[in-house]
């Protein structure tokens, strides 16, 4: 069973997370290559979770060549993707809206740190009705380093006024959990698309099934 301290604060990733957003990306990642003749692959994908968008392209123009149309990718994706959240295609994660709840009524601040940007970003909480729940958010655009460096929640936690060390990250992406180590943050990882990799297991982090666990472990 989950054993926590109680945080001075909680500071969520965004996409796997508190959104079951990776999964439609990850599609029209796939159906934006297809359109401009390029073989998408669901290993190229899940290698893109938890990046920012410049680390994201290295990889796909890695895979397709410096000569792929990035910005006509990119372009496309955003369409595609802009749509769907606009009509509201992107869930909602399991236990979030109870984990927010049980917070607010303890009056434990929370921010997000999400490698998307922030324009982005505060589009789709706002469309999922997240984006009042977070007193900040620390986004890519925000940061000159994307995860696994420790920029973003360094950058989150000094926007609720804390140090690291007594903030609590939650993620579900290999790289987001080495941010949050690398940021000398307590952080929990909650899987979604990929299982913990073997230097996760090293660190000693815990793994947990959903936010359920996080909720109970919190509230004990």
């Amino acid at each position: 069973m989950l054993s926590l301290s109680r945080p001075r604060a909680v500071i969520f990733d965004m996409d796997g997370l508190l959104l079951d957003s990776e999964r439609v990306a990850l599609a029209f990642f796939g159906q934006a290559s297809r359109e401009l003749g390029a073989p998408w692959s669901a290993e190229l994908g899940l290698s893109m979770v938890g990046l920012n968008s410049s680390d994201s392209n290295k990889l796909i123009l890695a895979a397709f060549g410096a000569d792929f149309p990035i910005e006509a990718h990119r372009q496309r994706f955003g369409e595609l993707y802009e749509a769907a959240i606009a009509a509201g295609d992107i869930p909602v994660k399991p236990y979030v809206r109870e984990l927010l709840e049980y917070l607010k009524d303890v009056q434990i601040p929370c921010a997000v740190a999400t490698s998307t940007r922030r324009q982005r970003a505060e589009a789709k909480l706002a469309r999922s009705l997240l984006l009042e729940r977070f007193q900040s958010l620390a986004c890519g655009d925000e940061v000159v380093r994307g995860k696994p460096a420790p920029d973003i929640y360094e950058l989150a936690a000094a926007r609720l006024g804390f140090e690291p060390r007594d903030c609590l990250a939650l993620e579900d992406s290999n790289p987001g959990v080495r941010a949050a180590v690398s940021a000398n943050m307590p952080v929990v990882m909650v899987p979604d698309l990929l299982k913990p990799e073997a230097d996760i297991r090293r660190y000693g982090v815990p793994v947990v099934d959903s936010l359920k666990d996080v909720l109970i472990a919190l509230s004990c």
